[in-house]
């Protein structure tokens, strides 16, 4: 099935004044339009409003309940968001195409992983292992909002992000392109020992229930991180960067 593009295959939106203000000033960043509400006048207006002009980035206004919409965050929007160009995050249909049949690849899948600070955290890890991609599905995983962006200090503006409608999608997509697809979760084979192909992909699953059914089913395998001293599992960032880091080693 044919995976349509989104403007969040695109951008990471940020909302509210400071993240607003912060990306503005940081010249790293491609910021591509402001969306102001109609309410927000004054002071807090015309700071944004210049702050934009010294970058050339068009303010567009717009209705607060439109702002509240396309910023996803009712609560903490402050009628102000800003389209930030995300340079490496891409359709997966579009990674796969590129990606041919010859080269090797590792990607890290994130399958209902809800904790925006897990999101930035893997973000992270994974860019700094040099990974090809994480999977970053447009539902039942958090959007790339200002909490990810923390976490991620920062990362998750340049982070290798790849999108599919859902994680059973994309899986989906992987194994039709030749990836082998294991599960990270206790009782399987040891990550550390395990035969890995020339395309891998590690699935990351839920905080409290583990991965989905629809992912689950897909499936080559469940790899596990060996633990010791009486632990019984590390938190889905901190598991997720060891498997990063093993993927690393394994080119």
């Amino acid at each position: 099935m044919a995976d349509p593009t989104s403007p969040k295959d695109r951008f990471v939106t940020v909302y509210g004044r400071k993240p607003v203000l912060e990306a503005l000033a940081d010249p790293e960043l491609q910021v591509d339009k402001v969306v102001l509400a109609d309410t927000v006048r004054g002071g807090s207006a015309r700071e944004i409003i210049d702050a934009a002009h010294d970058r050339a980035v068009q303010v567009q206004r717009a209705s607060a309940h439109r702002v509240k919409v396309l910023a996803g965050n009712g609560r903490h929007d402050q009628g102000v968001l800003a389209d930030v160009v995300a340079p490496r995050m891409a359709p997966l249909a579009t990674f796969l195409s590129d990606l041919g049949t010859a080269r090797r690849a590792s990607v890290l899948v994130l399958d209902a992983v809800t904790n925006p600070s897990n999101v930035g955290m893997l973000l992270r890890s994974a860019t700094a292992a040099g990974l090809d991609g994480v999977l970053l599905p447009r539902h039942g995983v958090p959007a790339i909002d200002p909490l990810v962006v923390k976490a991620s200090a920062g990362v998750a503006f340049s982070a290798p992000v790849l999108r599919s409608a859902t994680a059973a999608e994309g899986v989906t997509a992987l194994r039709s392109a030749g990836f082998d697809v294991f599960g990270l979760a206790t009782g399987g084979e040891s990550l550390m020992d395990a035969p890995l192909g020339q395309r891998v992909a590690l699935v990351l699953g839920n905080e409290t229930t583990g991965m989905t059914d629809g992912v689950r089913s897909q499936l080559d395998g469940i790899l596990s991180i060996p633990m010791f001293g009486g632990v019984e599992s590390l938190n889905v960032a901190s598991a997720g960067a060891v498997a990063a880091y093993e993927l690393l080693r394994r080119r």
